[in-house]
């Protein structure tokens, strides 16, 4: 059978066309643009690939090889087929036989697949789920679970939290959009390394220069009381997923509600229009062991589970 597929390695000379692609993309989010990707790319050995039918740009895998292991891709929340409107099953089917005939001849042995969650697309795009199972014999190796709100059905907050909105708003909390990253990034740093012994997976010179490039998808909210600032929230902004990726109060932050009077913002007000608000994992141990606590105060707000899961198989 002759291959409908041509499988290219990506080359920087391809950013533009890769960009172009990831903005009318059916299941992308800006962190698959080259100009996020990259910033770590002294990192990893980026093996991204690019499917072409006909001569036409088809489908996208951000990828990054490790030994004889092609990860799709470990810099990144997920990864997994990033697929324009026009993709089908059937083709989808023949592109995964396109990309183990690829990879074999590379010398390449095993796939670490990472879909994006289901809340991430603009239209169903799990024809890839369907075409590792039947066609790689993908088996599922971890599964992550994610807080998610449905905004628009508005889900009541549990009375703490409640409880705690209240006496932001008669202690004078104010929030600020689009503030200051280096502010928030000392609270952050002494509440990981309080919490959980860790740190940040990007240091503050990253964030700032992730958010010169993308000022309107990455936005920092802080909460202030009588001019100090008390708690924050990095929000990763995609079309319809307002995504928390770094939050952080301190004590007086914990005490007066910080965080409360940002989601309160978030939810009632400035993003009010939008579908999903993700609060990310709160897991820990390779994702087997559930941080109770942490897990607790999201579902506080309405929060319920969307899993995030890694696949892989055997070349």
């Amino acid at each position: 059978m002759t291959m409908m597929f041509e499988v290219r390695r990506y080359s920087q000379q391809d950013s533009l066309l890769w960009n172009r692609f990831v903005e009318k993309a059916r299941n992308a989010t800006f962190l698959f643009h080259r100009d996020y990707m990259d910033y770590h790319a002294d990192r990893f050995n980026d093996y991204s690939l690019m499917f072409f039918k006909q001569g036409k740009l088809y489908a996208l895998l951000p990828a990054h090889l490790k030994e004889t292991t092609l990860y799709s891709h470990f810099g990144l929340t997920y990864g997994g087929l990033i697929m324009g409107m026009d993709v089908t099953i059937v083709d989808t089917c023949q592109l995964f036989d396109a990309l183990n005939d690829f990879l074999v001849k590379q010398g390449i042995t095993k796939v670490v697949y990472r879909p994006v969650p289901w809340i991430y697309h603009l239209h169903p795009s799990e024809e890839d789920l369907y075409a590792i199972f039947w066609r790689c014999h993908a088996t599922l190796s971890l599964r992550n679970i994610g807080t998610t709100i449905f905004l628009q059905q508005q889900p009541k907050w549990r009375k703490d939290h409640l409880r705690r909105l209240k006496k932001a708003k008669e202690a004078g909390v104010t929030v600020v959009a689009d503030a200051d990253i280096r502010e928030f990034w000392n609270i952050l740093e002494q509440n990981l390394q309080q919490r959980f012994q860790a740190k940040p997976v990007h240091s503050l010179q990253e964030m700032l220069l992730l958010k010169e490039r993308f000022p309107m998808e990455i936005v920092q909210y802080n909460a202030y009381r009588e001019g100090r600032i008390i708690g924050g929230l990095t929000l990763y902004l995609s079309k319809q997923v307002v995504h928390g990726q770094y939050s952080a109060t301190n004590d007086e932050g914990k005490e007066y509600g910080a965080m409360e009077a940002i989601y309160d913002r978030l939810v009632n007000d400035d993003f009010s229009d939008m579908m999903y608000l993700d609060f990310g994992s709160s897991t820990e141990q390779q994702c087997s062991v559930i941080n109770e606590g942490l897990i607790a105060h999201k579902e506080g707000y309405g929060g319920r589970g969307v899993c995030y899961d890694t696949y892989e198989w055997v070349l």
